[in-house]
Order: C-alpha cells, then structure tokens, then sequence
C-alpha cells in the first residue's frame, strides 16, 4: 500500500514571510553537480546502512512477531526511496544554454499574484508523504480572503516526522523564516522558506559518521522524532531521537551543546518550557514524563503516564501546568509541583496524535487520534468537560497545529488518501463559539509569558558543554 500521509504540521505567523520569496535558478552545471554528490551521498549511505540494518535484525529476533505492526513499511522507507534523485537528469539538460528545450510555453503566468506572500497571510507548513515521495509543502492561508493555497514546496532527501518553525539563521544576524525537519535519519535538516526551488537546506545538523572521509558522528544515531526550538533563547533547538537520547543543539555554530540520557525508550516528543528558559519535558515511550533542567542536566519531577507518550503541551496560560497524552488514548494533566495528575480521561479509542491549545482563548484544548475523532475540551475548570466531537474524513489523524494569529483556527493532517489535511475554523461550529467567544483573550495577552520571558535567559549560556573539534560546515542558497 503506497503512502500518502501529512505527517506533520505548523504555522508560521503574519508579517515573517518575504513578501516575494527568492527563486534559486541554478545553471545546467550547478544542477549536475548536485544531482552526482546527492545520488554518491545516497549509495555511500545505503552501503553504511545496510551493515547496521542486518545488526538491527539479528538483535530484534527475540522480540514479539506481533509487536508494532508497520503498515506502510516506513522502515524500509529510506531503503525504497534510495534512488529517488536517480533520474532528475530526465528532466534537464546540460547543453549549456541554460534553457530546457521541452519547455516550450513562455507565456506569462496567470496566477503571479499569488507569488506575492502578503502582510496578513500566514504560512501553513505540511510535511507530505506520497508514496516513495517526501515533500515539503508551504501553504498560503488568508482568513480576510478566504483563500488557502499551495504556494510553493521542497522535495525532501527523506521521510518528515516531525516539524518546528524558528527563525535562527546562523548567516544572517537578521530573524529569518526557517522551519527544522525530523526524519527517519539522524539528521536534522533547516530549510529556508523565502527561497523557492531550492534543492538543498539550509544547513544540517548532524553529520553521519564516514569510514572514507575518517568522518566520526555527529549528533543522534537514529531518527529524530521530535524537535522543540528554545523562544526564549533563539539560538537552541532540543530533539529527540529513536536512540534514546535527547540532545541540545547550538544553531550558532551547528553543534551539540548537551546530550539528556540515554533514558530507557525513545524519545516521542518534547517541549520547552514558555517562560523558564531551562526547562524542558520530555516524553518517552516507556510512559515516563520528565521535566529537565537543562542547565544543571538533572530531572526535576517526573510522572508515570497510563501508556507511550505520544504528545506533551505546556498550558501557556498557567506556567505550572502540562497535558500529555498517550498511545492508548488517554490525555493527563499534572500540576509540575505536585505527584499526581490532576485529572485523567479516556479521550480517544486509539493513539492521541495531536494535542494543542488556543493560543487566544484559555481553557480551549483541541485533540484528534488515530481513531479519526476531533474533539475540543474545556480544560479551564476542576475536571475537563467535552464541548464538541466529530469523526474526520481525514483518516487515522497525525498531526495537529493551532494557527498563532487566530485562536479558533487549526490545521489538521490524516493519511486519507482522497483527502489528508484540513483548516478547521472552530468559530463555525455553533456549541464551540458559545461556549468561548466571551472568553478570547486580548491580543496583548496572546503570548501571556513573553513579557517576562527575557528576563530568564541571562544564565542560558551555561547549558554548553564542550563542543567537538570537528564542526559542521553552514551551507546557505
């Protein structure tokens, strides 16, 4: 069964996208060159793997043949896709005119102005997977107008899992408009979303290790699951790995800062802490949520949840409190000074895959699962209460992302192949709207910590430990 899955999903805020983004146009010469180094990178990498797969297999032979049944093969994922750059050369040609003579239609596009990003769009940010493809796709979506449209995409080496918008730019000392991807290798991957038909990131983060190049490893030795980037101090990026291990990443010069672990399971996701800059939760899939303090590198509480964590959430409106869900379909909420979750509810049938609150109003939590349900919660009392469910077309749900100009507005990604993402306007639901529009904070208070947030970064610097003599190169389209 071939895939077509929106693994993931985030927002980029108003006013951050150029207004018209930088086309790369590269020569016939450039593009070739490319073309070689990313298909020898991708045979020295199947080579390099294929040893560590057969290690991987002999070592799992004890395991259960019924456990984690992989429906769309995703292991084997990267092996598949292996020569997916194979045949770029079928669509240019290198006879130094810089022209492609099977383009043939020179007329004017009709659809330019929907190039230019404007000062009331936001960015909507899909990671897509269809069939041996793994693609990048940046929406343009604009409440006033009503209009939500594909404006550009990447075609990425591997496939997405997880998805974070920063805009640390280690080149440029100006924020720039930049989301970090996790695949199912252990590198991370920056890309620019002002430049288009670009075919390369960023920069990376990470390097795999190269017995050729005398190359020793860089960063994490399996798939990054989760990634969190540090608002509050722009330059630090968290993620989380199949390897175990949680790592702290310097944007500035590319370097892991700090390693949290080896914990007993893989890392499912993280959060940093909105107001206390240190701070950092982490959920693993042996059901243990820690909160760290990063700068002394030691666990300030941690809780035993009902099954695998598949989510955690800071409630932004109140810093002392988290939500965290579960593969077996309960949502927790723990008071970080206390034991004990505050309350516990049976919220899904299935995997609760995405978990994410109003930025405008408080109390509003929205959760969907693999089972296909959307529900919407108030949280903002003694014990939950459920104010609205529906059951998607969008199939088994993976992904859930609230849009940070507009508390009522979601996107949402499943793996229906007729149909796998959705913006979903909470305002046009008749028992939603009554229950919260008196409650829609002010637009002051959007963001209630970050006010107070600066103040907390002044000792940040002291999580680094010291950094590899071997650095990363900043690649910069």
């Amino acid at each position: 069964m071939e895939a077509n899955i929106i693994v993931c999903t985030t927002w980029v805020k108003k006013g951050i996208a150029a207004a018209i983004p930088e086309k790369v146009e590269l020569r016939p010469d450039e593009l070739e060159k490319i073309i070689k180094e990313t298909q020898a990178a991708l045979e020295n990498d199947s080579d390099e793997e294929a040893t560590s797969e057969t290690q991987s297999n002999i070592e799992s032979k004890g395991e259960s043949s019924t456990a984690g049944i992989d429906e769309y093969n995703f292991k084997a994922y990267d092996n598949e896709s292996g020569n997916m750059y194979c045949h770029i050369s079928n669509l240019a040609t290198f006879d130094g005119s810089g022209k492609d003579p099977l383009v043939t239609n020179d007329e004017e596009d009709s659809d330019k102005d929907d190039d230019i990003i404007k000062a009331d769009d936001n960015l909507v940010l899909f990671g897509h997977v269809e069939g041996d493809a793994s693609i990048l796709e940046v929406f343009v979506y604009n409440e006033r107008e009503g209009s939500f449209y594909c404006h550009h995409d990447i075609l990425l080496p591997s496939f997405p899992l997880c998805i974070e918008w920063l805009n640390y730019d280690p080149t440029n000392p100006k924020p720039s408009n930049l989301c970090a991807i996790g695949n199912m290798t252990p590198i991370i991957e920056v890309w620019d979303l002002d430049l288009i038909d670009c075919l390369e990131p960023a920069y990376k983060l990470g390097k795999k290790p190269s017995k050729k190049k005398n190359q020793k490893r860089i960063g994490h030795k399996d798939a990054v699951l989760d990634v969190s980037w540090n608002h509050n101090y722009t330059h630090v990026l968290a993620s989380g790995s199949a390897d175990r291990t949680v790592l702290l990443w310097d944007l500035e010069n590319g370097q892991p800062v700090n390693k949290l672990g080896p914990f007993n399971e893989k890392i499912q996701t993280l959060k940093w802490h909105p107001q206390e800059t240190h701070q950092l939760l982490i959920g693993c899939a042996d059901g243990l949520v820690k909160l760290f303090d990063c700068m002394n590198q030691v666990p300030i509480t941690d809780w035993k949840a009902l099954g695998e964590v598949e989510r955690v959430l800071w409630n932004h409106y109140d810093q002392n409190h988290c939500i965290v869900s579960t593969d077996n379909g309960y949502i927790e909420y723990f008071d970080v000074r206390k034991p004990k979750p505050l309350w516990q509810i049976k919220a899904h049938e299935k995997e609760v895959t995405g978990l994410s609150l109003s930025t405008w109003c408080q109390g509003l939590l929205v959760s969907c699962s693999n089972d296909g349900v959307i529900k919407i919660w108030d949280i903002d009392q003694k014990s939950p209460t459920l104010v609205w469910e529906q059951t998607s077309n969008l199939g088994a749900i993976q992904c859930l992302a609230a849009n940070p100009d507009n508390g009522f507005v979601f996107t949402i990604g499943g793996d229906n192949k007729e149909h796998n993402f959705k913006v979903l306007d909470l305002m046009e639901i008749p028992t939603v709207r009554e229950r919260f529009a008196k409650r829609v904070a002010s637009k002051n208070s959007v963001e209630p910590w970050r006010e107070e947030a600066m103040d907390v970064t002044e000792n940040m610097e002291n999580i680094k430990i010291e950094v590899p003599e071997s650095g990363m190169s900043k690649k910069k389209n």
